[in-house]
């Protein structure tokens, strides 16, 4: 608003000249076109004005300023300003460049890693074992000691059969040795792995008879009997098969008892505790079939219970041959012999 009475004379006259100038432009921006023989009279556009300041010059012809209240005006003009001495402050008369003035919670910054920690926090979680008995703990962790041991040994004897393979001798045991060794210790590990496995599937019956989370029969009674159903066959399979086996035996043995605490069969921490036990033997036989791929080329292969039991059968089987064999020459001979009395008794 314009505050000087000596200005508002000036800027009315002008507003003034303005309307009449512009009325004056709307009226020569048309003109008529000349009329001919072959043309109808039509209005055409000569300089086209917005529509918008036809309006407004054809609907507001005073002044476009608000009314001056010039009683409110005396009014603030008498009135005093008021001090507040305890607003004022070294920071009051600086804007803020990320958020606005007055307003007091700040926007907190973004932690980039928040995801990672949350991750970090739900992994240490799962692994926590604070819930498990201590004697529980420590058997457990000592049971997965040997499959730690063979799988080293494995992944051991590989490289040093690799070794020999490439300098002629090996770095602590000669290659015929290394492989040896190596086939001793992966009828170890399957073994074990199988008698684990039968364990697993044991727990589930000691819970039913102890009536644990209530009775329930079959359901319960037939993973202890699935667990070793599973595992010992794979005694008879080649090293490679056996270890996948049974390392799909451990996983469907965990998956069975994640279930069962569900359901309240077993211990609210069992399943903690069978998924940390199941990641380390689980670990431990991927880590036997990558040293047993290493030198798959390199090595003989053991002789498997499959193998024996064939070798088996083939060796009775030439031994009833050899049997009817001689039971033949025999007969062939006494028939001889019969032959050559009765060419005497005709003499």
């Amino acid at each position: 608003m314009l505050r000087s009475g000596a200005t508002r004379p000036l800027t009315k006259s002008l507003f003034k000249s303005t309307n009449v100038h512009l009325r004056c432009q709307i009226r020569s921006s048309v003109r008529i076109a000349p009329v001919s023989k072959v043309q109808l009279p039509a209005l055409v556009g000569y300089h086209p004005t917005s529509k918008a300041l036809r309006r407004y010059a054809a609907t507001h012809p005073g002044t476009p300023y608000d009314h001056i209240d010039k009683k409110g005006e005396e009014k603030v003009a008498k009135s005093e300003l008021e001090h507040h001495p305890e607003i004022v402050s070294t920071d009051s008369s600086i804007h803020p460049v990320f958020h606005e003035v007055g307003v007091e919670d700040r926007e907190k910054d973004i932690d980039m890693f928040a995801g990672v920690k949350a991750d970090l926090r739900t992994i240490k979680d799962t692994f926590a074992l604070y819930d498990v008995p201590r004697e529980a703990l420590y058997i457990g962790m000592a049971g997965v000691l040997p499959y730690l041991a063979t799988s080293l040994s494995t992944v051991y004897l590989a490289w040093d059969i690799n070794h020999a393979a490439l300098t002629g001798s090996g770095f602590l045991l000669s290659g015929q040795n290394a492989e040896l060794l190596l086939h001793i210790v992966e009828p170890l590990q399957i073994g074990y792995g199988a008698v684990i496995i039968s364990f697993l599937g044991a727990i589930h019956w000691g819970l039913e008879w102890a009536k644990f989370g209530g009775v329930h029969g079959y359901s319960r009674y037939s993973i202890g009997l699935i667990a070793p159903a599973i595992a010992w066959p794979t005694t008879l399979l080649p090293v490679e098969y056996a270890l996948i086996a049974q390392f799909l035996a451990f996983n469907y043995l965990y998956f069975a008892d994640a279930r069962a605490t569900v359901r309240g069969w077993c211990p609210a921490w069992y399943t903690t505790y069978r998924f940390v036990l199941t990641f380390v033997v689980g670990a431990s036989i991927v880590v036997s079939l990558i040293g047993r791929g290493q030198i798959a080329d390199k090595i003989n292969r053991l002789p498997g219970p499959a193998d024996r039991v064939k070798a088996l059968r083939d060796s009775q089987m030439e031994s009833l041959e050899r049997e009817e064999r001689e039971r033949r020459a025999k007969m062939v001979a006494k028939d001889e012999e019969e032959d050559e009395e009765d060419d005497e008794d005709d003499d």
